[in-house]
């Protein structure tokens, strides 16, 4: 049984940083891409950040680049994403999910996807 466990969320205030964490088990961890989307309130479900099983690749959301960083350690089963420069509209439950491909996950094409983190970032 393949299970995503995010954790990490919280309440920040506008400008600080959060870093999630994603604990991947019940899969071949280095045969999948990993990545991170998010759902604000009010709003459909956008890809924030992925990288390829290697590390070789990765892809971010406009809205995020040069704020937001994604890691992974194949070693442990878990990849991060490090949160900085947070703003109001990152207001959102941010959720990992796999996918065999780190292009079709980037264009929401997942294998497995976690329960989410709430993360808010106060103004």
């Amino acid at each position: 049984q393949v299970q995503l466990v995010e954790s990490g969320g919280g309440t920040v205030q506008a400008g600080g940083s959060l870093r999630l964490s994603c604990a991947a088990s019940g899969l071949n961890f280095r045969q999948y891409a990993m990545g991170w989307f998010r759902q604000g309130p009010g709003k459909e479900r956008e890809f924030v950040a992925v990288m390829s099983w290697a590390g070789s690749v990765t892809y971010y959301a406009d809205s995020v680049k040069g704020r937001f960083t994604i890691f992974r350690d194949n070693a442990e089963n878990t990849v991060a994403l490090q949160m900085n420069s947070l703003k109001s509209e990152d207001t959102a439950v941010y959720s990992c999910a796999a996918g065999l491909d780190a292009t079709r996950l980037r264009d929401g094409t997942a294998g497995y996807w976690g329960q989410g983190t709430q993360v808010t970032v106060s103004s």
